[in-house]
Formats: structure tokens, sequence, C-alpha cells
């Protein structure tokens, strides 16, 4: 007994502490095998907490992609109040009412010169196409300024060319405006209701844009086919896709659609990154309508952000779509900072299955317990 007591505090623990092979199934463990070799999923079968942990994990890096990041607040002081408050009536009592005088006049001068191009120029369509190529340029413009945006390009401006598709990593709907003020593109967009809808099927429409519901599958097919034919035409608009799907917070890009990189042709990557100094332009659809996402634009200081059009590149041999997407999407976030996920972007409208989300709880687990083995 005396031994007993005598022994040190080591000896005391090794006594209380459970024998974790009493609680693994018996062919997850083999006698030549050390405990340190246990795989962590082991672990995680045995320990309902731990699985819950790991899925949370799972949840939140993929969440976190599509939230908006309010700022800090700093007005809540005796000496910067004033100055705030200063602030909010320059924005919203100045520049607000003279971004939307600037807009309503830039609507005024377009639908001025697109209706009677549109409707004289019938028989002249190359005439035709230049000027309201050159419409939309100028309604896009209009709308940037009426955020007072600050856009610097860099790079060589895009031409049209067959045989060639531009991608670009996407944060909000005003990424198709930001660039088609220098370009007019012609886009391939999710089909949106309201006054955006008319717009899509009316002014857009004329850019050679090409829409898609998401819900609807016979759609793929439909879209596959005419991004075909658009690549191949020589006298199109260059032709722009946001292979990511969605609106992503400009933190982080969610896997490409392989989509864009089937088509047997040059893909010139773009890069976007928003300045949040002044204002978050990430659009959270869930929360807000466009409209009211173009009026937090108006009422803010500006819209700053760079674009970097980058350099064209082609499939290797014996690359497939999906490595190749990967390798533009590496392009991409590397120039504009962001970091890559691996998430379907899908996801966010539907959410994964059981056995997807133990699939991806089961990847984590691995690649935890090897960066573990590797320290």
């Amino acid at each position: 007994m005396s031994n007993l007591i005598s022994s040190s505090p080591s000896e005391m623990d090794l006594l209380d502490r459970p024998n974790i092979e009493d609680y693994l199934p018996s062919d997850s463990i083999h006698q030549q095998q050390p405990i340190t070799k246990l795989k962590l999923r082991d672990l995680l079968d045995i320990s309902p907490t731990l699985t819950e942990a790991a899925g949370a994990i799972v949840d939140d890096s993929f969440t976190r992609c599509f939230k908006s990041n309010p700022p800090e607040p700093w007005n809540w002081n005796i000496y910067l109040f004033p100055l705030w408050c200063l602030g909010v009536v320059v924005r919203y009592g100045i520049l607000f009412p003279g971004r939307v005088l600037i807009l309503t006049l830039g609507w005024i001068i377009f639908l001025s010169c697109y209706i009677p191009v549109h409707v004289l120029l019938k028989g002249h369509d190359k005439l035709r196409k230049r000027l309201e190529r050159a419409l939309v340029e100028l309604i896009c413009s209009f709308f940037v300024a009426s955020w007072t945006g600050v856009v610097k390009y860099h790079g060589p401006r895009p031409s049209a060319r067959p045989k060639q598709v531009f991608v670009a990593n996407h944060t909000s709907m005003i990424d198709f405006i930001v660039l088609e003020q220098m370009t007019a593109f012609a886009v391939i967009m999710q089909k949106h209701p309201g006054w955006v809808g008319l717009l899509q099927s009316t002014i857009l429409e004329s850019v050679g844009c090409i829409w898609f519901n998401r819900s609807e599958a016979k759609d793929r097919e439909i879209v596959t086919r005419k991004l075909r034919e658009h690549v191949e035409g020589a006298d199109n608009n260059p032709l722009l896709i946001f292979p990511e799907g969605t609106c992503v917070n400009n933190h982080y890009t969610v896997m490409f659609k392989k989509g864009a990189f089937e088509l047997g042709a040059t893909v010139c990557p773009i890069a976007i990154k928003y300045n949040k100094i002044f204002v978050d332009a990430f659009w959270n659809s869930r929360k807000q309508s466009f409209t009211t996402h173009l009026l937090q634009l108006m009422c803010s200081w500006a819209v700053v952000c760079d674009v970097w059009y980058l350099e064209p590149q082609k499939i290797k041999p014996g690359e497939t779509a999906i490595e190749f997407a990967e390798r533009v999407r590496q392009i991409i976030s590397v120039r504009a900072g962001l970091k890559m996920v691996p998430w379907d972007g899908y996801l966010k409208y539907s959410r994964p299955s059981p056995k997807h989300r133990e699939r991806k709880q089961q990847n984590f687990a691995e690649s935890v317990l090897r960066q573990l083995e590797e320290k």
C-alpha cells in the first residue's frame, strides 16, 4: 500500500487513464501498430462531440465564403461622432441626390440614342451592333459614375477574337458593369426577375448575352450549345463567364465550373479585387435585392477596385478540364489575393445530402490528422 501511495503523479495518471483500445472497433487495431497510428476517423466514430465539431468546422469554412463582414464601428466616440454625422449628411443629402441625377441623365441619353439605332438600323447589322455595343458601354459608365467608381485597369484591353473566352471571379452583379464599361462583353448569367430581367431580355440581348435558369436542368444543354456557337463566331462580342456560378465575398474563390474550359478555346483570366475602405461590394442575394445593393453603393463614399487582365491560358496536353479550371482559378486567386477553398458554389442554393456532408467531414478529419503527423 505504501508503495502505491508513494507512486509519482505520472504513474497515478497512467492508472486512471482509460484504455482507448477498449472503445475502438477490433478491426481498426493491429498488434504491431502503435496507438499513435490510429486514424482520426476512429476517434470520430466513438465521439459524437468530435464528429459534430468537425462538421461545424466544415460548414463554417463553406458559409464564410458567402458572409459579408460588416465594418467595425468607429463612430461611438465623443470626438468622432460629429464627423460621422457630417459624413451621413454629405453622403445621403448631397452625394446620393447628385448620383441619382447622373444615373437619370445617363438613362435619358442612352434610351434617346438606343431606341432609334435599334429600330431604324435593322437592315445594317454591322453598324447597328457597333453602335449598340458603344451605347451599352456608355450606360455602364454612367452606372459606375453613380457610385463614384474608382476602377484601375491593368493589362491590355480585351478584343474580340474567335475561339476565346474570358473568365473572372464573381463578387456582385456589378462585376459585369465594371468590365462592360471598358469592353462590351457577351455574358452568361442567371435570369433575374424585375427590372434586371427586363434589361436582360431587351438591351443586353443585343450584345449577345446568354441567360439560363439555374433550376431548369434542360437549360444546361441549351447553354452549352449556345456557348460553342458563340465562341466559333468571328464577329461576336467577347464571351465573359463567371465560372464560380455564384457571388463570393471577395475573400475566397470557390470551385470553377468546367463548362468554360471544355470549349476548346483560349481562356483569358480576369482578376477583380474590391477595396473595402469605403463599402463592401459583395452582393448577398439572400439578404438583399439588387436594387437595395445598388442603393447601398450609391450612398457610399466610393467603390474602389482593381481589374487585372491576365495572360491567356491554353489547356496543356493530358490536362483535364477540371485541372485546367483549377489552374486558372489559382492564377486569378494569386493575382487578386484571394484564398482558394474546395467548395462547389451551387451548395449555396441547395444544402448537401448527409452522405456528402459525411464524406467532406471524413476528408477534413484525415487532412487534419496528416497535418498533425507532419508536425
